[in-house]
């Protein structure tokens, strides 16, 4: 793998991480109701989320739910079905923040509640599975490869998420009315629920 490659795929993978899709809307809702300390637990969790959905790619999962319907319907209802709850979750929160702590270890709460939204995706393991092809030399060592891919692409990730999240945290005074803040949880319960139901719509 020659230094151009690696460029060419973290350029590539910059390019698709900061166009926002339901993880970056629960980063920045969680940002928001919860300030900085919110950006990091959320930021790991999409980290996570990324690595897992990576992982199972390479491990071959990527590639079965290509080839099974059946696997991908089941697994992309699932992904559905949480978005739209979260979604749900939102606009039932009123004027109140959803993403704001409550009890017990919120930071766990955001780091699960991110690497859920971000795994249950099987849209994440099929392009894994489409896009990693592209930058392998099958004359190198794949493994080594792989593993300098999917660090580079998390790393990534986690900057991307950690950006938003700081971004989202300067903006909460913007948020102080309890309108805006019902604004922004039916806007961003709207988008979730939509994600959803985009999710239950698409195809292997």
């Amino acid at each position: 793998m020659t230094f151009t490659t690696w460029a060419a795929f973290a350029a590539s993978s910059a390019i698709l991480l900061v166009i926002p899709g339901p993880t970056i809307l629960l980063v920045v809702s969680y940002a928001i109701g919860s300030g900085l300390r919110a950006a990091l637990p959320a930021a790991i969790g999409v980290a996570l989320g990324d690595l897992t959905a990576m992982t199972l790619s390479l491990l071959g999962l990527g590639a079965l739910l290509a080839a099974s319907a059946t696997l991908f319907t089941v697994l992309k209802w699932c992904g559905a079905a949480y978005l739209v709850w979260l979604g749900i979750k939102l606009w039932r929160a009123g004027s109140r923040f959803q993403a704001a702590p409550r009890s017990g270890a919120p930071a766990l709460r955001m780091v699960a509640h991110s690497w859920l939204v971000t795994t249950l995706n099987p849209k994440s393991l099929t392009f894994f599975v489409a896009f990693l092809p592209q930058f392998l030399d099958p004359r190198g060592d794949l493994l080594t490869q792989m593993v300098v891919f999917e660090a580079t692409f998390v790393a990534l990730a986690f900057l991307n998420a950690l950006g938003y999240a700081l971004a989202a945290s300067r903006a909460r005074g913007f948020f102080a009315s309890p309108s805006r803040v019902r604004l922004m949880n039916r806007v961003g319960g709207s988008l979730l629920i939509g994600a959803g139901f985009t999710a239950a719509r698409s195809t292997p």
